[in-house]
């Protein structure tokens, strides 16, 4: 048989189940599986449909949609490229068929216009899509073998200034859709107290100690982090007119012999410590401890996948994990939260308070000195 006869074939009862708590039975598995083996196929079709305007013209169509012809015209897509895709993104639920006119579906409305699925889609594509082939070797290695795709680096925090331009802005624009939508709560916590200088560890580019420094005009922040990111996050404050203000304190933390500063009111870490395995998450939490006075206070925002209230953040949060292996370092990933708070009591630290489904589904820890 050739690739023109593909038969859809099968060989058990297909009206079984085959496992206990399996949520199909051997006739739904085996429709999902294919769906699985042509994911790749379905994913670009949507992104393609996304980019050349087609979902934009069938949501601006309304409820009587488009024919091909007219979809051809509005975007400058040839009638065959039209009707390739859409008849693909019929079979994906993208769009409905009313005969002659395709028109948009849910699903398609949300491709075109969810803010959330275009940072996904875009971190996926431009970030995470060529270096997912090399995830059989990260496992097998515990390196992010990925990571050539973008460059030569030991681990992508090594490189994020130096990212390909466009898989840059896609790593951005991902990161700061999920944390920047937590600030506004965030800061009243933080400053209910009016701490005076506040540790960013992580800092990245700046965005938390600029709200910070927005926020209260007497706090003083140190950046915590690698210099090359020191070095972004500086200008960064510079351009904003707060140069006085925020300082960087340049180190590698995976390093245990590099020292820490002293002084804070406020330890803050904000998706960092997913960045790193148990047993480094381990080391950092206790040179912070060290460090610390005892009655400062350490916050730690993370995003546990067992935490959400919603079955798609946490399959988008295990998705994310598979990157950190494939590219970020090879040994991190979004943890369970019991994993993680069982490395928090065993640095020294206890939790005061534990809020969750802060803003995209955050998990704001207190800890104090144990």
């Amino acid at each position: 048989m050739g690739i023109h006869t593909l038969p859809f074939a099968f060989i058990l009862d297909l009206s079984v189940t085959l496992y206990q708590n399996d949520p199909f039975n051997a006739l739904d598995a085996k429709t999902e599986a294919q769906k699985l083996a042509f994911a790749p196929i379905v994913f670009h079709t949507a992104r393609t449909l996304r980019d050349l305007g087609i979902l934009t013209a069938l949501d601006q169509a309304g409820k009587q949609g488009l024919n091909a012809v007219d979809i051809a015209a509005k975007t400058n897509v040839s009638e065959y490229g039209v009707k390739v895709l859409l008849d693909m993104a019929l079979s994906a639920h993208i769009v409905t068929w009313d005969k002659p006119n395709y028109v948009l579906a849910n699903l398609g409305y949300f491709l075109a216009n969810d803010g959330m699925t275009r940072a996904n889609m875009d971190f996926t594509a431009d970030v995470c899509y060529a270096a997912m082939m090399h995830l059989t070797e990260a496992i097998e290695e515990g390196t992010p073998a990925g990571l050539k795709e973008l460059g030569d680096w030991t681990t992508i925090y090594e490189g994020l200034s130096q990212l390909p331009e466009k898989a840059k802005e896609s790593w951005f624009n991902f990161d700061h859709f999920y944390s920047d939508r937590s600030f506004p709560v965030l800061l009243e916590r933080v400053f209910a107290d009016k701490p005076k200088r506040l540790f960013d560890i992580g800092g990245n580019t700046g965005k938390w100690a600029l709200q910070c420094c927005n926020h209260n005009p007497d706090v003083e922040v140190t950046i915590i982090d690698l210099p090359q990111q020191i070095e972004m996050a500086l200008k960064n404050a510079d351009e904003n007119g707060f140069a006085e203000r925020i300082k960087g304190y340049p180190t590698n933390m995976l390093d245990a012999s590099n020292s820490l500063p002293t002084g804070a009111d406020v330890w803050w870490m904000s998706q960092f410590l997913d960045c790193f395995s148990p047993m480094e998450i381990l080391s950092i939490l206790r040179r912070v401890r060290a460090a610390m006075s005892d009655d400062a206070t350490v916050y730690i925002l993370e995003l546990f996948w067992d935490s959400q209230r919603y079955d798609a953040a946490a399959y988008s949060l295990n998705a994310t994990s598979l990157y950190f292996t494939c590219l970020a370092n090879g040994n991190s990933r979004f943890y369970r939260s019991d994993d993680f708070l069982e490395i928090v009591k065993e640095a020294g630290f206890v939790v005061a308070t534990r809020t969750d489904d802060i803003g995209l589904g955050h998990t704001l820890l207190e800890l104090k000195a144990g």
